[in-house]
């Protein structure tokens, strides 16, 4: 209700009107309706001089309900009532504080001048549900700061604080207070002529082509996002009068809303609240007040820092004294490198570095409440090191690996305390990559994989719960799409061809500069551990094979499937190596578009996908876009490959696969799930709602 959300009061010649609608005070339809009428009320009232705004709780108004994100928009809607709040003959004053994002923010820049508090935030995070700002914004910032800040702001979801905020003029000045005491001061001053009030319409700004231009080519590196370039039009149009740029404004917004990727966007929005949903969240997590981490290594240190950066105390222990100072080198290496990008302050940053210890000696993790082991992939190693671990760690400690293949169960079942053991899959960089795979095996405690998303939480991450098979979700669907591009390059295709090809489909790297980033030995150690279980039907590609034989394992020496240092470029040696492979295999190469490869590339992935779910290795179709959002640089404009898999359709996707199946049935296979799908109509969006 009305009543609720909005509270109107009157202090002298002050008309407050107070939003009260929490968590955040969104922009809901109850919300806006109570607005507006305390606006009709206030204007009515001879009484009244000056209407003031503000919010009640955390924020001023932190953009729209997303509870009324796909439904039918009911009056009034925001942006006329914006439009209607500038038109007021009285002056109406924003005071904000916490957050004025989007429509919030949009809200107070139709107001006759605006207040900040220390600590607001402001932005159009529009962009990043695929969207444009379609509430003025576009019209009213570059009237403001000028076109080169709206530039900088609009169409890029950039957030700023209040001083910098008050600094483009976006705002008039920062008053400290309580929101509804500032309010009533700022009214005051207003009606006393201290606080000057203007109709943000009635400035004007000067359109600059090369601006906008600039703005375009900026826009674009970051990939073929619509949104952008929408926002880049719609602040170009602020150079018409304001009812033609409003209107104008409208028009590019419904193209957005209107577009798959606003839906795509929309969906990765909400990916990160639904893999939360677990069977079991109503367990009670462990309180995680120490960490010790075994490995400094590149993960180990990662997870070291992460774990810092989020306050916890971490003792990380290697198997020598050498060893332990390589991996207390590069923890503080990268707290520096987070000193220097701003992430920390040098308070921060020096608690951080204060809570670090180190050992050679695993009794002295005994006291840590959970413990990550982050050693290579070695089966062998990491049970050994689990049986040291049961010897030594106290009674409800949490044993932890961060192995990315391997069975959590045989690591479990080397200690006598299996309900207390689980998977934690971070990914490289650990400290900045927020995706971590929580692996829970066959009796891992419901209140242990409760202190599993809880410690994701903590640390930043989006935690995805995944069950136990060869590679997990993320891994186990690589491995098999990952397949395809080996087919390809096989069959006629460049390794440079496919990472171009993908990369304009919208991913941040082709499959073969990512192997080289990753090192080309990692893949070689997992063909190798998986080469006994190898079905004689399947097609071997020994390329990568040939390229490590030569010790090339890509950035980490010089050269892989590219050359790297002085020599950048696609490597001309590894072109022979595919060339002798081909006539090995007697194989004529042939022409391979961009299409047939994006084609086979994501019907891959898909089917894969669909196999994690019919094993139940993923709980739901989200899951695995989650994954693939936030650790496999999937493209986020395309929703994930199980919401990317609708938009192509079940049947269209098993006629692709026994399409396929012509030239190789045991790679290219129909899952049982999609068949179903393709028969019954059902998309991979109803099984989420069923789940």
């Amino acid at each position: 209700m009305s009543e609720t959300a909005v509270i109107i009061e009157r202090e002298g010649p002050v008309g407050l009107i107070g939003f009260n609608n929490p968590p955040v005070n969104a922009a809901s339809h109850a919300l806006r309706l109570g607005l507006k009428n305390g606006i009709e009320t206030f204007a009515a009232d001879d009484t009244i001089k000056v209407i003031a705004l503000y919010g009640i709780g955390r924020s001023f108004v932190a953009g729209a309900d997303i509870r009324e994100f796909g439904k039918p928009r009911k009056e009034p809607l925001l942006n006329g009532l914006i439009n209607e709040i500038e038109a007021q003959e009285k002056p109406v004053i924003a005071v904000c504080h916490g957050n004025a994002l989007g429509g919030g923010l949009e809200l107070a820049l139709g107001c006759h001048a605006r207040i900040a508090l220390p600590g607001l935030t402001v932005g159009f995070p529009e962009v990043d549900l695929g969207l444009i700002p379609g509430a003025g914004g576009t019209q009213r910032a570059p009237r403001l700061v000028g076109l080169s800040a709206a530039l900088d702001l609009v169409p890029t979801g950039k957030r700023i604080k209040a001083d910098e905020a008050v600094a483009l003029g976006l705002f008039d000045r920062i008053s400290e207070g309580d929101p509804r005491a500032v309010a009533v001061a700022a009214g005051n001053d207003v009606v006393n002529g201290t606080l000057c009030t203007r109709r943000t319409s009635d400035l004007k700004v000067e359109i600059d082509e090369d601006l906008i231009e600039s703005a375009r080519v900026r826009t674009l590196r970051k990939g073929k996002l619509l949104a952008p370039q929408k926002a880049i039009d719609a602040v170009a149009a602020a150079g018409k009068p304001i009812a033609e740029g409003l209107a104008e404004e409208v028009r590019l917004f419904q193209e957005c809303l209107d577009s798959p990727q606003r839906g795509a966007l929309v969906h990765a929005f909400f990916v990160e609240r639904a893999v939360s949903k677990i069977p079991e969240k109503d367990a009670a997590p462990r309180e995680i007040a120490s960490l010790a981490v075994i490995g400094g290594g590149t993960m180990g240190s990662g997870i070291t820092t992460a774990a810092l950066i989020a306050g916890l105390p971490v003792r990380l222990m290697e198997v020598s004294d050498e060893a332990v100072e390589r991996g207390r080198g590069t923890v503080l290496k990268n707290l520096g490198g987070a000193l220097k990008r701003g992430k920390l302050t040098q308070e921060k940053h020096d608690a951080a570095v204060a809570r670090l210890s180190t050992t050679t000696d695993i009794a002295e993790l005994k006291d840590a409440d959970l413990v990550i082991e982050a050693v290579f992939e070695d089966m062998d190693v990491k049970k050994d090191i689990f049986r040291r671990l049961d010897a030594a760690m106290k009674d409800g400690a949490i044993l932890a690996s961060n192995t990315s293949y391997l069975d959590i169960n045989a690591i479990a079942a080397e200690t006598g305390r299996p309900a207390d053991v689980l998977g934690l899959h971070f990914f490289s960089p650990a400290h900045i990559m927020r995706l971590l795979e929580i692996v829970v095996a066959d009796r891992t405690a419901p209140e242990v994989v409760a202190t599993g998303f809880a410690l994701a939480k903590r640390l930043g991450k989006v935690g995805v719960r995944a069950g136990v098979c060869d590679g997990f979700i993320g891994n186990r669907i690589l491995s098999h799409y990952r397949k395809v591009a080996d087919y390809l390059v096989m069959d006629g295709a460049t390794p440079q061809q496919i990472d171009r090809a993908l990369e304009d489909f919208g991913f941040a790297m082709g499959p073969f500069a990512v192997a080289d980033l990753a090192g080309l030995d990692i893949g070689m150690m997992t063909r190798k551990r998986l080469a006994p279980t190898r079905s004689n039907r399947e097609r071997y590609i020994p390329i990568a094979d040939r390229i490590c034989e030569r010790g090339w394992y890509g950035r980490k020496t010089g050269q892989g499937y590219y050359l790297y240092g002085d020599r950048e470029g696609p490597n001309p040696a590894v072109a022979e190596i595919i060339e002798q492979e081909r006539t090995n295999a007697g194989i004529t190469a042939r022409e391979i578009t961009d299409e047939e490869i994006v084609t086979r590339y994501m019907t891959a992935m898909i089917a894969e996908g669909t196999r994690v779910l019919e094993d139940g290795i993923a709980l739901r179709p989200v899951d695995i876009d989650a994954v693939f959002l936030f650790g496999y640089g999937f493209p986020r404009f395309r929703g994930g490959p199980m919401f990317y898999a609708d938009t192509i359709g079940a049947k269209e996707l098993v006629r692709r696969i026994e399409t396929f199946a012509g030239e190789d049935d045991f790679f290219w296979r129909v899952p049982p799930l999609l068949a179903r799908m393709a028969q019954e109509g059902t998309t991979f969006a109803d099984l989420n709602e069923r789940a």
